[in-house]
């Protein structure tokens, strides 16, 4: 049984920061992309950012560039988004999703397995 288990989502002041972890289990993902997704009332699930198995290839969605941060530890099966910076805009329910191919994929449907969500909330 594959699992992915989101942590860190809360509640924030506009210009703050949340750091949201994603441990994986059931198998090792140390050979796989995993990128993070949110999804806001009323709309579609949008990327937000993905790491290759390596580290050495990240994306951001044009959105959070320069303010999140994607990394991962393949010794813990985790993978974190650190975000800086936040605005209204960025309250959502962010997801962790994993991809059973190595390469970065920025669409849900790229991806094989999703955690359960984590609420993050942006105050102004």
């Amino acid at each position: 049984q594959v699992q992915l288990v989101e942590s860190g989502g809360g509640l924030v002041q506009a210009g703050g920061s949340l750091r949201l972890s994603c441990a994986a289990s059931g198998r090792t993902f140390s050979r796989n992309a995993m990128g993070w997704f949110r999804q806001a009332p009323g709309k579609e699930r949008e990327f937000v950012a993905a790491v290759i198995w390596s580290g050495s290839s990240i994306y951001y969605a044009d959105s959070v560039k320069d303010r999140f941060t994607i990394s991962r530890d393949n010794a813990r099966n985790t993978v974190y988004l650190q975000m800086n910076s936040l605005k209204s805009e960025d309250t959502a329910v962010y997801y962790c999703a994993a991809r059973r191919a190595f390469a970065i994929g920025t669409h849900p449907w790229e991806y094989d397995y999703w955690g359960q969500g984590t609420q993050v909330t942006v105050s102004s």
